[in-house]
């Protein structure tokens, strides 16, 4: 159970990286997986404490949470404020869409780590 979960998360980051790698590649230009992958953990992590003292607040918790996690990627980045939120974005959009492809293929369920709402 336990190397189970270990897989479902590796698997997870590395699709939420993979996210963050292709708006950064677009945005600024950045282009090393390493580094979003970093991004991706630290930014899940983040989400993961505001979402926990903050999340339960209707409306509030969870757009606090998404700020805590476009500041990682603005601090992680060379970019300003919407070059982050914009890869930010991205990332959600390059995620849902290889879930959704992975998901109707039966080979996985719908849900990322390291990109919000996925």
């Amino acid at each position: 159970m336990v190397l189970a979960s270990a897989i479902v998360f590796a698997v997870s980051l590395v699709l939420g990286a993979l996210g963050i790698y292709v708006g950064a590649r677009v945005i600024v230009g950045a282009g090393d997986f390493d580094h979003a992958i970093v991004t991706a953990l630290i930014g899940a992590l983040v989400w993961a404490v505001v979402g926990f003292f903050v999340g339960w607040i209707p409306f509030l918790g969870p757009l606090l949470a998404l700020v805590a996690y476009v500041v990682i990627i603005n601090v992680r980045y060379p970019a300003d404020w919407t070059a982050a939120a914009m890869i930010g974005v991205i990332a959600w959009v390059t995620v849902l869409i290889v879930l959704w492809v992975l998901a109707a293929l039966g080979l996985t369920g719908f849900g990322a780590v390291g990109v919000p709402g996925t």
